[in-house]
């Protein structure tokens, strides 16, 4: 599994000529990585002097805040490996037999099929990166002022997670022929790329003004 690997691992594979993992994979990790920055951050805030002086609702969103950003990190983990995956099971279908009419029916359908589940991760890493931005808000405004700069960088990792999703589900969907699939996706895609440049400069305008 790619999450096994150790870093040296993952990044030689990576290099390697093997078209999987790649920019899809490499999405789902810049979301694991902001996730777990944004925990860092507000691991760092709990029980300290300045956490103990803000509201309980305060605390209460540091805490939630920290609880989603640890489960966002193992479910971008499980998205890295999954796109992989689907990657794969797309090239399994382009090998399938079209000796006959009837066969290459079937493997027509199986591309489109496959094209279509090469779609879903990257959209879903797309769609649960732009919500952890909620999180690394809060880690701008409330956490820790010394680690505010790791709220920052957390916030340009999602939108590299985001931005480099919507770059493989374009891909793929070029090629699906469902046009009222394609409108769907394109404007889904396109929606959570431009606001995530809005809630990524409005993350990095906060960090700003604290260094």
């Amino acid at each position: 599994m790619l999450k096994n690997l150790m870093i040296k691992d993952f990044i030689e594979e990576l290099g390697s000529s093997s078209p999987a993992p790649g920019g899809g994979s490499v999405s789902a990790l810049s979301a694991a990585l902001a996730s777990a920055l944004g925990s860092m951050v507000f691991n760092l805030t709990v029980g300290k002097k300045n956490y103990e002086e803000l509201s309980e609702a305060d605390k209460n969103k540091i805490q939630n805040s920290l609880n989603e950003t640890k489960k966002g990190s193992d479910e971008f983990l499980k998205l890295m490996e999954e796109d992989t995956e689907s990657f794969m099971q797309l090239m399994s279908a382009f090998k399938l037999p079209k000796d006959t009419e009837e066969n290459k029916n079937v493997r027509k359908e199986k591309i489109q099929q496959g094209y279509k589940a090469a779609i879903e991760v990257p959209l879903k890493v797309a769609d649960c990166a732009f919500k952890i931005y909620d999180y690394i808000l809060t880690a701008s405004e409330l956490g820790n002022i010394n680690a505010v700069s790791d709220a920052g960088v957390a916030a340009l990792l999602t939108q590299t997670a985001i931005e480099g999703a919507v770059l493989n589900v374009k891909i793929n969907l070029s090629s699906v022929k469902d046009e009222a699939y394609k409108a769907e996706i394109s404007k889904q895609i396109n929606k959570l790329a431009t606001e995530g440049k809005q809630r990524r400069d409005h993350i990095l305008n906060i960090v700003e003004s604290k260094l």
